[in-house]
This record gives C-alpha cells, structure tokens and sequence, in this order.
C-alpha cells in the first residue's frame, strides 16, 4: 500500500513550548506545574480598559449590528473609558457597591459591557444571569435563586418588555431598574444614566480595587443543582491574563505583526468564563476589536454567524464544538465563505465538550484548502470556580487534549474510581461559594485544591509535556453488569461525531445492565430535511432518520472491540431537554444522570425484550 502524502505544516503558534515540572508520589497522586513564569498582568479589569484607553483611544473595541438599520455600530476604546465611568457615577448614586451588585438580565450588547464595566470600576460586583432563566423559563426559579443569592442594588435589561413578567417575579423592593429600550415609570433611561456627570467618587471607588475584589457573581450551569453563586476577583481574572501572557512566543509565529489588530468574532454568554473571562477579557487585555456575534449555533440564528464571518474575517474564532460543526457543513457547501474565515485566522479555540476526529479533520482539510496549511485547533479547560486552568499551546496533532497547566497553576491528578481526577490550585480559583460554606467544604481537598470532578490520563506516560486528555466525567461513568466500566464523556461525543450530522447530542444508559444504550436527540436541521423529503409525513420521516442512524451506529460499532464502546439499542427523542428539569444547561451541556432520572420509562424501555417500535437495535 502507498504511503500517504505528508500533511501541509501548521501555521505556527506565538506560544512557548512545554516545560512541565511532575511530581509523583507512591500513592500514585501527580502535581504538574509550568515551569514557565506568569507574564504581564493588569491591576484590574477596568484598570485594563483605562491602560488600553490611554494607549490607542481611537481604536474600535465593540462591534455590534444595530437591529434596526443593520449596520455595524462601534464603541472606541476611548469611548468606552467615558461611558463607563460616567455610568459608575450613576451606579454609585443608585446606591451600588462593594456589598450592592448590579444583576444583568440581557444577553450581549455594548450596553451590557459598558454595565459590567461601570459595576466593576467601583467595585460592585456584576452579576450577569443565563438569559433563558427570564425568557425561557416558566417557573422563574432559577432566575429568583439567583437575585436571592446576591440581592442587587441595581438590574440592567437592554428592552425592557420582554423581561416585564421575569421581573414581576422577583422581590425587586428598592432594586433599581435600567433599561436602554422600554424605560419610564418602571426603569431608568440607560441614555441618561450614561450621560451622568462623572465626579471624583469614580476615581476613589476604582482605587480601592484589589485582588480580593469581587469583580463578578458568576452562576455555575445548574447541571447539578440550582446554580450556584461564584464570586470571581479581580485577581482571579487577571491571574488568568497572567497565566496566557506567560506563555506568548510571538517570534514563533514569523507573520506575526504588532501592529496588526486582532478581529475576534463571539457569540458565547458573557455568564459564564469562556466568553466573559477568557474570550471578553482576553480581548481587551490584548487591545483587540470584539465583534458580538448575534447569531447562536441553531438553525434559526447560525445565518447570522455565518453573515458576521464575511464582515469580521476574523484572526481568532473560539466557541462551542456544536458551532463549529455547522460552520464546517456551512464552508464545505461555500468556498467563499471558507476562504472569508481563514483568510486572516491564527487559531481556532473550542471549549466547553470535547471535539470530535472527525470534526477536526473536516477543519483541517478545509484550512489546507484555504491556505495550503493546516490550522492550531487549541482549546482552554476549567470550570467557573477556577477560571481557564490549561490550555492546548501547541500545533497539537490530535484532538481530545485539555493541555497543561496555565503558568501560576497546580493541577493534581489523584487516583479515583481507576482514573486520575482532576485538581487544581492556584490564583484564578475561587475563594468560595457565596454563603454556601458546606458546599465549599465539599468541592476543596485537604490540601486545598478545587475538586473538578472530571478525569484525564496523559498522552504519554513518560512525556508529560505531550499533555493531558479529557478522560470523562468521574460521576457519569458508570459499570456495565459484567464490571466493565463506560467512560461516557469520551463515548458521547464519539457517538455524536458518528452519527454527525443527524444527532443533536445522546445520554449513554446502561448502569448495571448487560449492555449500553443510548438517547439520541435529532439534530432539527436534519429531522426538517427529513421531514421535507417525506412531503410532510412526520412518521415516514421519523422511520427514514431511525433507520439511517441505526446505519452509523451499526458501522461505529463494528470499529469497537469492546462491550463498553459498542451501543446495543438506542431510541430518538421527540421532546427538547428541559432547562427548568435541569437536563440541559444554557451552555449546551446535557446532563446525563438528571435526563435518565427525569425519563424512567424511556430508559426502561431501552433494556426490556418487548421494547416496542420506538427502540431500534443497529
């Protein structure tokens, strides 16, 4: 057989190259650490802003479209530096402080950045909320855990209509309300709170800024539980900044060029880490033009990002591995847009689920195609209680890589359940859950390190400068009744990946049972292609997309040798996860033991001889 052609080379990363210091003790516990120092920091995020303000005041920092006329509207760096301060006037006025936050309902905007900045300037804690608790939700449990939690001084909503009955659930009482749409009698005008003359009070506030300042609440996905609130400093975020600036290398990279601005394209919520702490602030520290993506990973919105990559052509795209599969199906059919996306691109980041090979190939050979070269495909892991804790800082030639410890950090892998659990100590972790000491208690070791629950083992034993790979979730793996254990973070996507692109996601099921079996949702976009070829014949579709998945899963079972990795039944799933059951968070993540427990007679059904039609044995 001819050997293959070598693969193009990759364009280079501006990183450092591993140095990894490993510590072993004899009861198999493992601290790896960077040798590589922390770099460049700043005192603070709205410290940030200023220096970056002060430096190039007339550079973009946000774009956003207007809804109305379509166009791209932009906010300087310098601008931004004005609005904010003047809106921390107006804050301060309000009454918010250190011990008074300011709860964001909205979803991204440039007015919802210049609130967290101006809450953040005098030290007031922003406390950005998942939109779907007010928009999604029926209940509004969620949505009135989390104001309970921290009980703001003020609320920002960007229109002020479509969070009336969210905010008539709440106990609001003395609670300001800002609105930049729909203000009145029942919110203030956010135009004029930006208009607010700026006194010296704004300068003493964001004097008094330290590393223990609580810059944020943070909610964790309530996965697990109602969302838990994570007061995220200053020094936690900027340690963070520290850590990635310890590991720049810009002479790798011979295109590099220092004067070239960076276009970052996003759409991931500024509630949780990677688009708040990681990509938003990332940016800014870098001087960097954000541009805010209003399009989501769905069918109904993905044109949207699909529309801002031709405008952006951006050098730096991190979001969700579920987007970045529509935009691969997107570029494989449009080689303008393909040749749009790489033209300026220096990496692409995924977080938040593992990328599938095949997903990574499909990039990789639309990048080659592109620019004759292969792409970094890199990634950051951590959690909201630690921040971005590794990261992949590498042309890594494989998928399935957490990386390595940020320069600053500790990772600790302790044998667990026959796996190494993942640990983690340093700066960027948080000092506690708010007023929940007992769950604080439960998630730090006696050493003091913050318990992820997840596993990984490494890509070489000997060589742990190759990294670490996501090994699952210790808590979701579960035993077959033979005794042989099922990693389903490693299965799940793998599965997906094989059935792409008609699986939206899939819950593995099987605890105790002779065999695993799977819950697959549909992907819509499939399921309507399916629906549309069976000229509106919801059954006949139905039967058509169970018989091709039936398809993949067969031919994906056949390349695995072992009972663990093979899926025996599987059925589809008509009704949406639920956020309000907890099944699924806004980030995406499906949690698999709650689905199981909140669907009894769909799992039963899977291990039963007479299962009925809707079970299908590949």
């Amino acid at each position: 057989m001819a050997d293959h052609a070598p693969l193009p080379p990759f364009r280079r990363l501006p990183q450092k190259a591993p140095d990894i210091e490993c510590l072993r003790k004899p009861d198999g516990t493992i601290y790896l650490s960077q040798r590589h120092q922390p770099g460049d920091r700043p005192r603070s995020i709205p410290h940030a802003l200023v220096t970056r303000a002060s430096e190039h005041p007339d550079r973009i920092w946000l774009k956003q479209r207007d809804p109305v006329t379509d166009m791209w509207r932009a906010l300087t760096y310098g601008e931004a530096k004005t609005t904010s301060h003047a809106l921390a006037q107006a804050l301060l006025e309000l009454g918010a402080g250190p011990d008074d936050p300011v709860m964001i309902l909205s979803g991204n905007s440039i007015e919802c950045a210049m609130m967290m900045m101006a809450a953040m300037t005098i030290g007031a804690p922003a406390a950005p909320v998942s939109v779907p608790y007010s928009l999604m939700s029926t209940d509004f449990e969620k949505l009135k855990h989390c104001f309970e939690a921290v009980r703001p001084k003020v609320i920002f909503v960007q229109q002020l209509a479509p969070f009336e009955p969210a905010l008539a659930a709440l106990t609001t009482g003395e609670c300001a309300v800002i609105a930049v749409e729909g203000h009145g009698q029942d919110a203030l005008s956010y135009g004029a709170c930006a208009q607010t003359a700026v006194t010296p009070a704004v300068a003493a506030a964001m004097d008094q800024i330290q590393d223990n300042t609580i810059g944020k609440y943070l909610f964790t996905s309530g996965s697990t539980g109602l969302p838990k609130p994570v007061p995220t400093t200053q020094g936690a975020m900027c340690s963070m900044i520290a850590g990635v600036e310890g590991l720049r290398d810009d002479a790798r990279d011979p295109e590099y060029d220092p004067d070239q601005v960076d276009n970052m394209l996003d759409w991931l919520p500024w509630n949780h880490i990677s688009g708040s702490n990681v990509n938003f602030n990332g940016a800014l520290w870098a001087g960097a033009t954000f541009w805010i993506d209003g399009g989501k990973p769905t069918p109904a919105l993905f044109g949207e990002t699909i529309r801002n990559v031709r405008d952006c052509k951006p050098s730096t795209f991190g979001t969700a591995p579920i987007a970045l599969a529509m935009l691969a199906e997107a570029m494989e059919e449009d080689e303008s847009l393909m040749l749009a996306f790489f033209e300026n691109m220096r990496s692409i980041g995924y977080g938040g689920a593992t990328l599938s090979d095949d997903l990574y190939d499909r990039l990789q050979a639309l990048a080659i195609k592109a620019t004759g070269r292969r792409i970094p495909i890199i990634t950051m892991y951590g959690a909201t209680e630690t921040q971005g804790i590794t990261v992949v800082h590498w042309e890594a030639e494989r998928v399935g890589l957490i990386g390595l410890p940020l320069p600053g950090l500790t990772l600790k892998l302790v044998p667990t359940s026959g796996k190494l659990e993942v640990r983690v100590k340093g700066p960027t972790v948080m000092p506690g859950y708010l007023g929940l000491p007992e769950k604080t208690a439960e998630v730090f070791d006696d050493e003091g390190y913050y318990c992820l629950g997840d596993a990984a083992i490494f890509v070489d034993e000997n060589d742990p400068n190759q990294g670490i790979i996501f090994d699952g979730r210790v808590g979701e793996d579960f035993k077959l009744s033979s005794g042989t254990w099922v990693s389903v973070g490693v299965l799940r996507p793998d599965l997906v990946a094989a059935c792409a692109p008609l699986v939206f996601d899939a819950v593995i099921c099987g605890q105790d049972k002779n065999y695993a079996a799977a819950m697959l949702w549909p992907a819509p976009a499939a399921f309507e292609g399916y629906v549309k070829a069976a000229a509106g014949d919801q059954a006949a579709a139905f039967g058509a997309l169970s018989k091709d998945i039936a398809s993949k899963i067969a031919k994906f079972n056949a390349g695995e040798p072992g009972s663990s990795r093979r899926i025996k039944r599987f059925l589809i799933m008509t009704d949406p996860p639920s956020i309000d059951a907890g099944e699924i968070t806004d980030k995406g993540y499906v949690n698999q033991r709650q689905t199981q427990d909140c669907r009894p007679d769909l799992v039963a059904s899977l291990f039963v001889a007479d299962h009925g039609p809707s079970v299908v044995q590949p």
